[in-house]
């Protein structure tokens, strides 16, 4: 099997819970994960370098590794990648960095402001996507600018990725990532919806879910949120509708 499994996690978007899964599928040394630096090109020579170095590995994930998916020769890269309703992510990104320990700087944040104050303090932040689109941004990485703008390369990734999940639609997801891979010969995959790393209660519908988010910051904040997340909200309702056909 010259195929390998690249899973782009992405942080609280239904990640942990994959790999979960997927590590029951591989065991040992046959799921590996690594975080690689934020330069790019660098980003992704080390993602590369790192495929080619475990050939016994037939799952990979990464929080960091940048699109596109690496080229190693002798190797078939099957890109993994999940995308959440974006401010139900970012709500979801606060309540886990409020809870979590260390002094990394999202959770040093969260644990001394509200919600309002997280989201105020990080969108005041010019380089930082946490709360700014931030899908579209690690999407828009399949393309060089030259494609475009960040939301067109982002959606042009969209129609090329041969698999996005939506964590709304996660055990639809599961089976939809299933079937794709047993048609790409992984015969024997079992992928069990599980539940890990789960920040608040997700018993709630989205909407109610939204709706008491809107009342907890009050509709400035939450139309601003809208806002800064307009190319993510494009990209969402892209995926979403992939799901109800």
């Amino acid at each position: 099997m010259n195929k390998a499994i690249f899973h782009y996690h992405l942080f609280k978007n239904a990640g942990t819970s994959l790999d979960a899964s997927l590590k029951e599928n591989f065991d040992g040394d046959k799921w590996v994960t690594a975080e690689f630096p934020a330069q790019p090109a660098r980003n992704r020579d080390l993602a590369r370098q790192w495929v080619s170095e475990n050939p016994q590995a037939f799952c990979f994930s990464s929080h960091t590794a940048f699109f596109p998916p690496p080229e190693v020769p002798g190797r078939v890269i099957l890109p993994v990648i999940f995308v959440r309703h974006p401010i139900d992510r970012i709500a979801s990104a606060y309540a886990f960095e409020k809870k979590q320990g260390g002094n990394g700087f999202g959770a040093v944040l969260a644990r001394n402001t509200s919600f309002s104050g997280y989201c105020e303090s990080r969108l005041a932040l010019g380089y930082d996507r946490q709360c700014k689109n931030f899908h579209v941004d690690r999407f828009a990485s399949m393309f060089a600018p030259a494609f475009g703008s960040e939301l067109d390369r982002a959606l042009k990734a969209f129609e090329v990725l041969p698999f996005v999940g939506l964590v709304e639609e996660f055990d639809k997801s599961l089976r939809r990532l299933e079937d794709w891979l047993k048609s790409e010969g992984f015969d024997d995959i079992a992928i069990a919806p599980k539940e890990h790393n789960v920040s608040r209660d997700n018993k709630a519908t989205l909407e109610e879910k939204l709706d008491a988010l809107e009342e907890e910051i009050g509709s400035e904040m939450f139309v601003r949120l809208l806002e800064e997340n307009a190319d993510d909200m494009i990209l969402y309702e892209k995926v979403k509708a992939s799901y109800e056909q």
